[in-house]
């Protein structure tokens, strides 16, 4: 009888874990199912999302392509809530480049239509001669834009390191995001470059962004076979040709929360605390300063960049040998880069003809009378050059950018 009766609580006890395991596994499956629902109704947060669900759009797509959608989706929803109606704008200004850049923020103001904030880094001595320049310009022109100047600031313990890497002070656009800690977004820019249409054209380009993307820059060349870094770098570098950092978008708050893979260490960094090891390693590798340092970096972390086309970075380069932008052929140069120092020398005078074109307009003057055709006809004597030859496509945009504030100028009359 006590046989019977073990082997009878002992059936009893086999049958009730089986089904509880049973049951375990109906609630696991419901759970992944839900999950799965989840999963397709809502896309994945990063630091920018906004949490919305995903919209139905028209017409048919893949799943990478769905993928790409929702990233920019999400990217143009971080801009449009961290930023304002203003196109935030740096420049760092040493030595003589005072007219220099002020020529490029009189380029920036004459054909935005949206309102724009500058952040002037610059040397100490030269602070009173940007607020006295800025302040003169005419009343109805300081309407359209706002502007703080900052002391240049490097790391202490590394200062004198930092600012004599390239250029004088050059290597501070990449302390930029440690500086600004309140500033969501920026275009950087050198004080060699020239807004040869809106710069909230340029803006929006952080709308192409996707969750992955930090920065933005152009290729330093369109064509291999006249590359500098394929050809001479001593150090990794972005891409086939290198980037250059002359222009540069800045998603800032991204820059801050990254952690970035590189070669020094197997723990990644934080953008504070990959800059000096990085220069420890390469300062004697490296030809272009702080250009060189953002070049090691999205080569290691090459998901991180988005890279814009040489339209919006255009250089001597794109045509001393002959044009070799094709973006720029179709639509014209955007922005154009002096860089070389080709505005204040003979070396490609149709470059010089647009600088000296900016900055001799007088502010309120017709634009076509007194910026645009005196213009082209100083571009007439620059045709013995290669980059004169293509001077059109100089001119193209600009003229685009003329005519429609002359036609808001004459719309308000």
């Amino acid at each position: 009888m006590r046989c019977y009766f073990h082997a009878f609580l002992l059936c009893t006890v086999f049958t009730f874990f089986s089904l509880l395991y049973v049951f375990s596994q109906l609630a696991s499956t419901l759970e992944h199912r839900d999950e799965w629902n989840l999963k397709e109704q809502i896309p994945e947060r990063s630091s920018h999302d906004t949490g919305h669900l995903l919209r139905e759009r028209p017409g048919l797509a893949g799943p990478r392509d769905r993928e790409e959608e929702l990233d920019r989706e999400r990217s143009f929803s971080a801009v449009k809530e961290n930023s304002d109606e203003r196109s935030h704008l740096a420049v760092v200004a040493c030595g003589p480049r005072l007219e220099e850049t002020l020529t490029m923020l009189k380029s920036a103001v004459l054909f935005s239509k949206k309102p724009l904030h500058f952040y002037i880094f610059a040397e100490d001595d030269l602070h009173d001669s940007f607020r006295n320049a800025l302040e003169s310009w005419p009343r109805t022109v300081q309407t359209k834009f706002t502007f703080k100047i900052y002391p240049i600031t490097f790391p202490k313990e590394n200062a004198k390191e930092w600012k004599k890497l390239f250029k004088p002070c050059a290597s501070q656009r990449l302390f930029l995001p440690l500086i600004l800690k309140d500033v969501d977004s920026l275009v950087y820019v050198d004080t060699d470059i020239l807004f040869l249409q809106p710069v909230e054209d340029i803006w929006s380009l952080f709308s192409q962004f996707n969750s992955s993307h930090l920065a933005a820059m152009a290729p330093e060349h369109e064509e291999p076979r006249i590359g500098w870094y394929n050809r001479f770098a001593r150090h990794p570098y972005y891409g086939k040709t290198g980037i250059n950092s002359g222009v540069m978008l800045m998603n800032m708050t991204r820059l801050r929360e990254k952690i970035f893979k590189n070669d020094m260490t197997p723990v990644a960094l934080q953008w504070e605390e990959i800059l000096m090891p990085l220069l420890q390693k390469y300062k004697l590798n490296i030809t272009w300063g702080d250009q060189d340092l953002l070049n090691i970096i999205f080569h290691h972390n090459p998901e991180s960049l988005y890279v814009f086309p040489c339209q919006w970075n255009y250089r001597p380069d794109h045509c001393i040998y002959g044009s070799n932008c094709q973006q720029a052929e179709h639509e014209g140069v955007f922005v154009l880069h002096g860089n070389r120092g080709v505005y204040h020398d003979d070396k490609q005078p149709a470059f010089r003809a647009v600088y000296e074109a900016i900055r001799k307009y007088p502010f309120g003057e017709n634009m076509e009378t007194s910026l645009l055709q005196p213009l082209e006809e100083s571009l007439l004597t620059t045709t013995h050059t290669y980059c004169g030859r293509a001077s059109h496509l100089l001119t193209k945009r600009l003229k685009q950018s003329v005519m429609s504030v002359q036609q808001d100028i004459t719309w308000r009359r």
